[in-house]
């Protein structure tokens, strides 16, 4: 990575020359009649002849950039996710025209059946308006962001990068559960971080934290399976921001196994931040959270937390599965549904 300029707001929200970048959203939402849902929702930017990762370099070698999107909607009183996994999106013509951030994609695949447009949009500075097939969401900061590290420049196992957060999202709009659009409300959060660094099989336990009293904190654990890095960033609710890098990461004993890659992931955590004097007792609130995206399986999603909500991602759990065996027992499963409706 060339060397370090401050990030600019909102210039820095548009796509940089970087190996990886990705705008990511997280939320807490409630409907009308008290339903809780939570959601992720997640672009990104990658450069397949940089990166290493073999499923892109063989196809995509011609490619400066690639995109692929994740997003899930979970009810959480249900117990139930909608997982929608693009493994290529296409963007529209007038992507990163803007001088604001402005993304129009579709999954690659869905283009021949017929597609519903997906949009990531900054209508003004630190405002967003987001779409899926289930996501129809707009969310204003109340906090200035936060800069991870203090500057918004981190190192993890000697790896660079820049990274922000809107961590404090006023959030109204619709959801879709089952057919039927729900209004609804509540809070989000909002990473976005680009990099030079290529793709490798390290372990990192990520968290994003919204307490009860204004507090917002970011931690993470990155593992290279010889040392460890750790980073906490805490924004109050006045905007007073702390940095750390001593933190604790305690896995419970209740953890989730999947059935398809065979990884296991803790869902109960226990978090200490001693300078702040800080414990954090961490659950998921739906364990089935597994993404699968490709030859890469990671857990994401909502976590319920002393005094607060959060969000969880873990990445790099190790895993014993063959992606193509399971994309063919995938087809399998669909072609098996479609006959059963004939």
């Amino acid at each position: 990575m060339s060397a370090y300029k401050k990030i600019k707001l909102p210039e820095d929200c548009l796509p940089h020359d970087e190996n990886i970048e990705w705008w990511y959203f997280n939320g807490h939402l409630k409907a009308q009649n008290g339903n809780s849902y939570s959601f992720m929702d997640c672009l990104f930017k990658a450069n397949p002849r940089k990166l290493n990762i073999p499923y892109f370099r063989k196809i995509f070698r011609r490619q400066k950039n690639i995109y692929f999107a994740h997003s899930v909607l979970l009810d959480i009183k249900n117990a139930k996710s909608y997982k929608e996994i693009q493994n290529i999106s296409i963007l529209s013509k007038d992507s990163f025209k803007r001088p604001l951030f402005f993304a129009n994609y579709c999954d690659f695949m869905a283009v021949a059946k017929g597609y519903i447009n997906h949009e990531i949009a900054e209508i003004s500075p630190n405002v967003f308006h987001i779409k899926t097939e289930n996501l129809d969401l707009t969310m204003t900061a109340r906090k200035k962001p936060l800069l991870e590290n203090g500057n918004g420049y981190i190192s993890v196992d000697n790896k660079f990068s820049y990274y922000y957060s809107l961590t404090d999202l006023k959030t109204e709009g619709l959801i879709n559960i089952k057919g039927e659009w729900v209004e609804v409300t509540g809070r989000s959060w909002f990473d976005h971080q680009w990099a030079n660094g290529a793709y490798n099989k390290d372990q990192w336990t990520w968290f994003s934290f919204q307490l009860d009293n204004g507090t917002d904190i970011m931690c993470v654990e990155y593992d290279n399976g010889k040392s460890k890095d750790y980073l906490a960033d805490l924004i109050r609710k006045d905007g007073t921001q702390k940095h750390y890098k001593k933190v604790e990461f305690i896995p419970g004993k209740d953890k989730w196994s999947s059935r398809k890659t065979k990884a296991k992931y803790p869902m109960s955590w226990t978090i200490k931040l001693p300078e702040e004097n800080l414990e954090l007792n961490v659950k998921a609130m739906i364990y089935d959270q597994e993404m699968i995206f490709g030859p890469i399986n990671y857990w994401e999603g909502p976590v319920a937390v002393n005094g607060g909500v959060g969000f969880m991602e873990l990445v790099g759990y190790p895993s014993d599965y063959n992606p193509l065996i399971l994309a063919g027992v995938r087809l399998a499963q669909k072609i098996k549904k479609r006959i059963g409706r004939k």
